[in-house]
């Protein structure tokens, strides 16, 4: 049986985030930060796991992609920004602390935010993307990242970005998940990517990135970091970097022939990636 959801709505200043809210409100806590092209559906998968271990999850749709959170402007989308949006989140939803998992742009705010505000994280699980200080170096120092990379360049592009991925009823958008993320859930990220000002929105957070992110401080926090053999857009050399990022207690768990969607595809593994964090800790 599916456990129940009840989705509601964050008021942080002039905006309004959509969050969904599953679990027993008594239970320990794990806030869960989705990454680009995809929305907090992409953690239904997971969530249903980890509830059924005990737990209670928090998946907002992020700025950008809550329709009442999307201000204009590149500058709106720096990551101190996002970063401030979950520690609104927590104070809004009377959590001291939480337990915190994010994938792709979601696992960058959750290395920045366990980095400013590790009194707020009581575990970190990140998925995909490594600790921005591993992917900066990979970036600079490994071809085979700098190739893998190269999208950005063309994310990073005002309107040609958002014509490229529109056209032809989003077909290169939906194209990105390959056959690892189940058409269902495909259809609520497209949906709400082509929501007017969402894709503009969404693709401003790469807009946004300066260098600065790469003196994101070494996580202090337990730490995991899942990571797949066949993820297209992040390959080895700053997967395997990544331990150096991170002061605390560390784990890296590999996962073989997975690719980049790991909630999707792999929610068994991720979600006992997190339960461990949790059981982990006193």
């Amino acid at each position: 049986m599916s456990a129940a959801t009840t989705t509601t709505t964050v008021e942080l200043g002039e905006l309004t985030f959509d969050v969904d809210i599953t679990g027993p409100s008594d239970a320990p806590t794990v806030v869960l930060l989705h990454g680009f092209p995809e929305s907090r559906a992409s953690w239904r998968p997971v969530t249903e796991l980890l509830v059924a271990q005990g737990l209670r999850t928090v998946a907002p749709d992020q700025r950008g992609y809550s329709p009442g959170a999307r201000p204009d402007g590149v500058d709106a989308y720096h990551i101190d920004h996002l970063v401030a949006d979950v520690v609104g989140i927590l104070d809004a939803l009377d959590l001291p602390t939480a337990h915190v998992a994010g994938h792709d742009w979601g696992a960058i705010v959750a290395w920045a935010l366990a980095a400013a505000h590790p009194d707020r994280v009581s575990s970190l699980t990140t998925a995909s993307v490594p600790h921005p200080g591993a992917f900066g170096w990979a970036l600079r120092s490994d071809a085979d990242q700098q190739q893998r990379s190269a999208y950005i360049d063309l994310f990073r592009k005002e309107g040609t970005a958002e014509r490229v991925l529109l056209r032809n009823e989003a077909n290169a958008l939906r194209s990105m998940f390959g056959t690892a993320v189940p058409g269902e859930l495909v259809d609520v990220h497209v949906e709400l990517l082509t929501q007017p000002g969402a894709l503009t929105a969404a693709l401003n957070w790469y807009r946004a990135m300066t260098r600065d992110m790469d003196a994101i401080a070494a996580a202090s926090v337990p730490t995991t970091y899942v990571w797949s053999t066949e993820d297209l857009a992040l390959g080895r050399a700053g997967a395997e970097k990544c331990a150096e990022f991170v002061s605390g207690p560390y784990r890296f768990v590999e996962l073989d022939g997975g690719t980049h969607w790991i909630p999707e595809e792999n929610p068994q593994a991720l979600a006992e990636a997190v339960a461990a964090q949790v059981r982990s800790q006193p």
